[in-house]
């Protein structure tokens, strides 16, 4: 593939996809970031250029990929006036990998469209390690035309396409991704209670996942965050922070539809009360500080009244 690829957004998984496809061989040629100075670092590790403005990213690629934090910043970034990516984008493809709001991808390919661009939702279902080894799970929507073009590009970051899933039109696969992050974030908030409840109990709690792992009680977030909430090591690899966001975006997708989703709606209010307390840099599995007893922060002791 010879097209020239920009990235937008250079945090951990920015960065590491960045890393992969120039092992791969491919034409990076520009990164920035909100941060200039990770995008200028970046850059002089992967020895391409590292644009103060949005519109000098475009002229240097064919294919954007972005990866940004929330629904404010993809609009911000394909903004209609000022400084945008959307400046020049004739012919250009963008390969929007945020999980953002379904809506918000929809938006994105109306207003690339308008400009003669294409832009496609690759939404990630994977975290930082995958990131860097061309192993991410990749759920694309947007135009099939437009898949094709950047299929063997994607390709290199989902270990050789074996994790590279179409789901259709602008929008599908980041419904498709809402709902991933929604039943994670449920059964993530329902081992820090199994475990929680285990430890209040005086069980042995090694012996106790042994035995989830083996019944009905396993999960795949029992292998990420088991040891992790037993432990209280809560090393961010997806933040408490991220967890609110994306539970948000599912589960306003589901007022939406009118459906009751109890479960779903307890869990984002776990999430966001960790972000209250000051919790939301925490990987998600520190959701065990609010279930384990003695764990959270400490409240502050109320002065005697003399």
């Amino acid at each position: 593939m010879s097209d020239r690829i920009a990235f937008v957004g250079v945090g951990r998984m920015g960065a590491n996809m960045a890393r992969r496809l120039k092992d791969c061989g491919l034409n990076v040629t520009a990164v920035y970031d909100s941060r200039p100075e990770s995008a200028k670092a970046l850059a002089e590790e992967l020895g391409c250029a590292s644009p103060k403005k949005l519109a000098e990213v475009t002229a240097a690629a064919d294919v954007i990929i972005t990866v940004v934090t929330d629904d404010k910043a993809m609009e911000g970034i394909f903004g209609k006036k000022g400084d945008s990516l959307l400046v020049g984008a004739k012919g250009r493809t963008f390969v929007n990998c945020a999980t953002v709001s379904p809506a918000i991808h929809v938006e994105i390919e109306k207003r690339a469209n308008k400009v003669g661009a294409e832009s496609l939702e690759a939404c990630m279902a994977s975290s930082i390690n995958q990131a860097r080894s061309g192993t991410l799970y990749l759920m694309v929507g947007g135009k099939q035309a437009a898949f094709e073009k950047v299929k063997p590009l994607l390709i290199q970051l989902s270990d050789d396409g074996k994790l590279l899933r179409y789901i259709g039109k602008s929008g599908q696969a980041a419904q498709v991704k809402a709902l991933v992050n929604m039943v994670m974030n449920i059964n993530t908030a329902g081992l820090a209670e199994g475990l929680g409840l285990g430890s209040a109990l005086g069980l042995d709690l090694k012996t106790l996942m042994e035995v989830f792992s083996q019944t009905g009680a396993n999960s795949r977030v029992l292998v990420t965050d088991g040891e992790d909430m037993v432990n209280r090591d809560h090393s961010c690899f997806f933040s408490a922070a991220h967890a609110a966001k994306d539970s948000g975006i599912a589960y306003a997708l589901g007022q939406k539809a009118k459906l009751d989703l109890p479960l779903a709606k307890a869990a984002l209010s776990q999430y966001r009360k960790m972000t209250k307390l000051g919790l939301g840099g925490l990987d998600k599995s520190g959701i065990a500080e609010l279930t384990f007893k003695g764990r959270g922060p400490k409240k502050a002791k109320k002065k005697s009244k003399k």
